[in-house]
This record gives C-alpha cells, sequence and structure tokens, in this order.
C-alpha cells in the first residue's frame, strides 16, 4: 500500500515542527525526557494527524479512537501534537513541567485529549486492554441507553519498558480476548534510563517474544512515515488478533550529538543552538 506523497511530506513536516516545540518547552522548564520524545516524533505524527479518529473540539466523544502513552514520561511530544491539534491553546506549552501547570512531566488526564495518566511504567498496556475489552463489550447500548461507542485503541510502549513482567500479562491478556481493536506501537530506540536495552536487560528475541503470545508482528523503520502508515493500515485489517508494530528508531533523532544515547537531559544554550540548528 503507498501514500501520497504530500500526505508524507506533510506528515514529516508536522514532526519536525513537533520537536521544535519540545525543545522550546523544555528550554523553559529547563529539563526534559528528550531522547523518548525525539525518538517517536514520527509515530506521534501519522496517529494524530492523518490516521486516528478523533476531535480536538469534542476531545470526550465517545467513539474517538484512544491513544494510551505508556510511556508516559516521553509526554512532551504528545503535548505538542495535543496543543497543534487544538486541543489547548499553544500558550500553554510554556507551562510544562511548571508547579500548578496544565501540562506535567508525565501526562495526566487533566490535559483534553489525553486519556491515560502515566507513572510507572509497564501499566499503559493493560489500561489499553482494559478500553480494548469496553469497546466490545458486546452490549448494544451503554448505561446511559445510548449506542455502545466503537473505536480503537492504540497503546506507544518503549523496548525498556519490556523490563516489566506486567507488560507480558496484558499481553497475553489481549491475545486471549482476541483483541483485534488494539494496536500497539513499540517504540524500540535501544535505550533506556540506566544505558542500552541489551546490556539492562535484554529482550530479544523481541519479535519472536511477541509472536509467541498470539500476537501480530511487524516490524518498521520508525522514523520512515511511509512504512509507519503502512503498517498502520494493515494493523487494522487483521481479525482476532491483537496487533505491534515494533518501530525500531533513534534515541535524540534530530540532534546529531545526541542521537542513540540521551534519555533525561538538561537543556543547555549550546543543546539548544544545535537542535535549532538541525531542525530548521
Amino acid at each position: 500500500m503507498s501514500h501520497d506523497e504530500a500526505l508524507i511530506k506533510m506528515l514529516e513536516a508536522k514532526a519536525k515542527s513537533l520537536r521544535k516545540i519540545v525543545i522550546d518547552m523544555m528550554k523553559i522548564s529547563g529539563q526534559g525526557w528528550l531522547g523518548g520524545s525525539f525518538s517517536m516524533a514520527e509515530i506521534i505524527a501519522s496517529l494524530l494527524f492523518h490516521h486516528m479518529r478523533h476531535n480536538p473540539k469534542d476531545p470526550m466523544w465517545p467513539c474517538r479512537d484512544r491513544l494510551i502513552l505508556s510511556k508516559a514520561h516521553c509526554c512532551e511530544i504528545y503535548y505538542a501534537a495535543l496543543g497543534e491539534a487544538g486541543y489547548f491553546s499553544r500558550e500553554y506549552f510554556s507551562s510544562y513541567g511548571r508547579f500548578g501547570g496544565l501540562l506535567q512531566a508525565h501526562s495526566q488526564r487533566t490535559v483534553p485529549g489525553v486519556d491515560y495518566s502515566g507513572g510507572s511504567l509497564g501499566m499503559g498496556l493493560s489500561f489499553a486492554v482494559g478500553e480494548a475489552l469496553a469497546a466490545r463489550i458486546g452490549l448494544s447500548t451503554d448505561l446511559s441507553g445510548g449506542p455502545t461507542p466503537k473505536y480503537r485503541v492504540y497503546c506507544i510502549i518503549g523496548d525498556g519498558e519490556c523490563d516489566e513482567g506486567q507488560i507480558w500479562e496484558a499481553a497475553m491478556s489481549a491475545s486471549h480476548f482476541k483483541l483485534d481493536n488494539l494496536i500497539v506501537i513499540l517504540d524500540r530506540n535501544m535505550y533506556q534510563s540506566t544505558g542500552p536495552v541489551c546490556e539492562v536487560m535484554n529482550i530479544e528475541p523481541l519479535a519472536d517474544k511477541w509472536r509467541s503470545f498470539g500476537w501480530v508482528i511487524q516490524e518498521v523503520d520508525g522514523h520512515n512515515i511511509g512504512q509507519i502508515l503502512d503498517a498502520l493500515d494493515f494493523s487494522i485489517q487483521v481479525k482476532e488478533k491483537p496487533s505491534i508494530i515494533i518501530a525500531n528508531t533513534v534515541k535524540g533523532k534530530g540532534i546529531p550529538s545526541l542521537e542513540g544515547r540521551v534519555h533525561f537531559i538538561t537543556i543547555t544554550d549550546e543543546i539548544y543552538r544545535e537542535a535549532m540548528e538541525h531542525l530548521k
């Protein structure tokens, strides 16, 4: 399946724009999880600005697709996309990480457009399984008498997060309940807070592990918009199995001196200048 070149270029430009917003947010706050935010810029752009069904003017629209950011500390790029989409005024970007501000340092449901408050890693996929089950509960009406909403649930997890045992309990449950309305995107940037994933806790063979749990696997270049869109389109055609897209990404993508190794960082003037130079 191919996508229009104009669409791909629009989403590439959007991903770059989101990175600029993130670096500005972090400059004001002084710090942030730059590595994991930048690694999923193209994924977030593809979901929020093309693939998902949602309405920024009606954040609680019952039929909206849900996006669960399980790696909730990397909320900066998510906030940037929500603000750009129109869920809240861009003026709130400056509130990131500030006491009493709207945009706190882990995603939370007080932010319009956010469906999951995260903190401890490993829990978001379980929440996503519950959301996906709710959409398939089988009743024709909800408690208010209205039609039971139908939607898809997207969940972004990290490769370091797969250290958590709860990830695998949730994976097993999703397969057992044949949740074909659940699509996971695994941001495989190969690095976690204390070092390379392969050294902290080797999770290979990653694809085989998910396949053995009954999931449909796709593997893409997580910075290639065309591949991401193709994989998302394929995933919604899958029947009676949950899907996972393993997106191979680069931590800190977009700032050459930081790529592949940066996690949480203090934003110095030098880093800010380098980022803006490469994000022109």
